[in-house]
């Protein structure tokens, strides 16, 4: 990849999925930063920079591409799209796409997510070095 992303925001509660996804994605080098949020409600402060990530000297890199999870605690992958909807300015959501990473098999989260605009795509976890290229090429050549 010629040119990296400026930013990557995984989203998931499990911190085994995040530490091998994390090497993936460094290994892919698409990014010159990537950021964990453990559940929605994280990565919407993330997005905001407000939380555990405000601060008065920086401003969080904004992700380009979202890796997002259904099931998690405090605010699930659904929940998130809903707030991401009506709190991220549609100006920024247009530089953002959203690849929904799952375990779920259930046909039904497949329709939903592919009924929703603001989500780019639908995987099903684990990521591999193949699938973050697929992604790159498909979504951002």
């Amino acid at each position: 990849m010629e040119k990296k992303l400026n930013c990557v925001l995984l989203i998931d509660d499990d911190f085994a999925t995040n530490f091998i996804n994390k090497k993936i994605i460094e290994k892919a080098n698409i990014t010159t930063h990537l950021q964990v949020a453990l559940n929605g409600k994280e990565a919407i402060d993330y997005l905001l920079n407000k939380g555990k990530f405000k601060s008065a000297e920086t401003v969080s890199p904004t992700p380009e591409l979202i890796f997002l999870d259904i099931n998690m605690p405090v605010m699930d992958g659904w929940e998130f799209i809903n707030v991401y909807k009506s709190l991220i300015p549609a100006e920024q959501q247009k530089k953002i796409k959203i690849i929904m990473l799952t375990s779920s098999f259930n046909p039904a989260d497949k329709a939903k997510a592919d009924s929703i605009k603001e989500i780019a795509d639908y995987r099903q976890k684990t990521l591999n070095a193949g699938i973050v290229h697929e992604i790159i090429a498909k979504h951002f050549s």
